[in-house]
């Protein structure tokens, strides 16, 4: 282990990370709203934190190995949970607990949008900005970032990336050099916020509510500006504006390069995953909107077309936006949606969920199984974009599902022994593990009543779900610790 590495990464990290606060400030002088001193001294603390870890170990640069990029990810996205907070837990408007900083730090870096706070029209302009940009910075990973704009990092900066971004097959690169294809996703990522925040300024939002709402749209964040989320805006353009970025999002974006790099849209008629992912919502989709219309919960076919559409694409991609509190809607409706964010976005893409190429490879392999027992002598490759994939990738995928449903289960019975209901502990876990944010029950609206024991769990959740199993319980091990 390259302890002295760790530590020199980690303090510039943190001192990258100290920098975010400075938009915040600027908000905060804009707006006068008395939120600066909090940034100021949020700002103040972390440069010094990171200072302090990088002075002593400046000089020291070696190699990092596979075991010390896992390391830099856990702690760094641990870390970043509690230096998030800081703001949260330093200003005056809104009060919050220690838990409850740490909870909306996390939500908000996860990407999940679970919320401890209330009266979000009447907080502080740069608490409201800080928000949305905590989602931003998180949706593509800050540890991404990291390596595309930190050269300083040094070598083994694939092993950051491979720890760090989301599906199962990791080693794939869009260019041969790790710096590029880190900055290929954030000029793309930087792309679609830019036009998301025109689109909505377009669209009739103000040019404050239009950039935080890019932020949580592209990052499939879901934090927004007012209590009413998308249903403040009561306008049909801004959530058909919201249904196409979340869409886009939601897609792995080595589509969005190759697209870009070949200006052809081949590369998305032909992946399979897309296919898969674009034909499940829009068959939920039709599944929502005509039960709404038969059971007469919207009085027309556009209503419920359209409340349908757009609840199913934002809870399907794990955005957690809502123009209706659908967990009041009748029948199977609410657990329909609660159970699609478990498939969520594609792979490489910033969406929640075990993701849709994972959910497509169980498929296939429990028809293979079934063709096996139909014919015990054949061979049955599993193949995706008619390309076979090693039984290795198969048998991860299997690990990754088993460890899921283990550590949901675990969750979820804790979080009923500290006293939830069952459908409470059940749709938190989901939301939080899919990186979700909104539930059914007690944590419908929100999550600032229930118990601070479950606030840590579903932390944890939240960053299970980020890192997707693996990255947090490999360090967790005993084999990774021995020589």
């Amino acid at each position: 282990m390259q302890f002295l590495t760790i530590q020199r990464i980690l303090g510039i990290l943190l001192s990258l990370f100290s920098i975010t606060m400075l938009p915040p400030i600027a908000v905060s002088l804009f707006y006068q709203d008395g939120a600066t001193t909090a940034f100021i001294d949020a700002f103040i603390l972390l440069l010094g934190l990171g200072l302090l870890f990088w002075l002593p170990v400046r000089k020291h640069r070696k190699e990092l190995k596979i075991r010390d990029g896992f390391i830099v990810v856990v702690m760094f996205w641990i870390a970043l949970g509690l230096s998030g907070a800081l703001p949260f837990f330093l200003t005056k408007v809104p009060e919050m607990s220690f838990t409850d900083a740490v909870f909306e730090s996390m939500s908000g870096l996860t990407t999940t949008g679970a919320t401890v706070l209330t009266g979000l029209d009447s907080l502080p302009k740069a608490v409201l900005f800080y928000r949305q940009f905590l989602q931003w910075l998180g949706g593509m990973g800050i540890v991404v970032l990291a390596v595309a704009i930190l050269p300083l990092l040094g070598v083994g900066g694939m092993q950051l990336y491979r720890a760090e971004t989301p599906g199962p097959m990791k080693d794939s690169k869009l260019t041969p050099r790790i710096t590029e294809t880190a900055k290929a996703l954030w000029y793309i990522y930087l792309t679609l916020t830019i036009s998301c925040a025109v689109a909505f300024h377009w669209a009739g939002m103000t040019w404050f509510d239009a950039i935080g709402h890019s932020f949580s749209t592209v990052a499939i964040g879901g934090f927004s500006t007012h209590d009413a989320s998308m249903g403040f805006f009561d306008s049909t353009t801004i959530e058909i504006i919201t249904v196409i970025f979340m869409l886009l999002a939601g897609m792995n974006f080595s589509l969005h390069f190759l697209a870009w790099r070949h200006r052809s849209i081949r590369h998305y008629l032909f992946d399979s995953e897309l296919r898969v992912y674009l034909s499940i919502l829009a068959v939920i989709s039709i599944v929502v909107s005509t039960y709404l219309y038969f059971t007469h919960t919207f009085e027309t076919p556009w209503l419920a077309i359209h409340q349908g559409v757009f609840q199913t694409v934002s809870i399907g991609t794990t955005t957690g936006y809502t123009t209706a509190n659908y967990y009041l809607w009748p029948g199977f409706l609410p657990i329909l949606l609660l159970m699609t964010s478990y498939i969520g976005g594609c792979a490489g893409s910033t969406g929640g969920g075990m993701k849709v190429i994972r959910v497509m490879l169980l498929f296939k392999q429990g028809y293979r199984e079934v063709l096996r027992l139909i014919h015990p002598n054949a061979v049955f490759a599993i193949k995706v974009n008619n390309k076979a994939l090693p039984s290795k990738v198969v048998g991860a995928v299997w690990g990754f599902f088993a460890l899921y449903v283990f550590c949901f289960s675990i969750m979820h019975l804790f979080l009923m022994a500290t006293g939830l209901d069952i459908v409470t502990s059940f749709s938190a876990v989901t939301a939080c593990l899919n990186n979700l944010g909104p539930g059914l029950g007690e944590v419908g609206a929100n999550y600032g009543e229930i118990n601070s024991p479950s606030k840590w769990v579903l932390c944890i959740a939240m960053l299970l779900g980020r890192l997707e199993i693996f990255t947090l319980l490999v360090v967790l091990t005993p084999a990774f610790w021995k020589q």
